[in-house]
């Protein structure tokens, strides 16, 4: 089962859509969501505090605003 981690932090719509778009495909390409608020960790925030939501799959990342139902379709595909 492939694991994704979101990086998000509270109130971020731009995290919950992208947390959205991912439930889509869940049934079609089961994976593991773990969610990491970047508050709650020096580095984390350092490294993605302009560019949050940030989905990582496999060492490979997507980052705000071009997280779309395609990009993340493509991240699936290559795996």
């Amino acid at each position: 089962m492939q694991h994704v981690i979101l990086y998000t932090k509270e109130t971020c719509t731009l995290c919950d859509e992208a947390e959205l778009l991912l439930s889509l495909f869940m049934e079609t390409h089961p994976f593991e969501l773990e969610k990491r608020d970047i508050y709650t960790n020096d580095e984390w925030l350092a490294k993605f505090q302009l560019e949050i939501p940030v989905i990582e799959m496999n060492g490979k990342q997507l980052y705000g605003e071009g997280i779309s139902y395609e990009s993340i379709e493509k991240l699936f595909l290559k795996q």
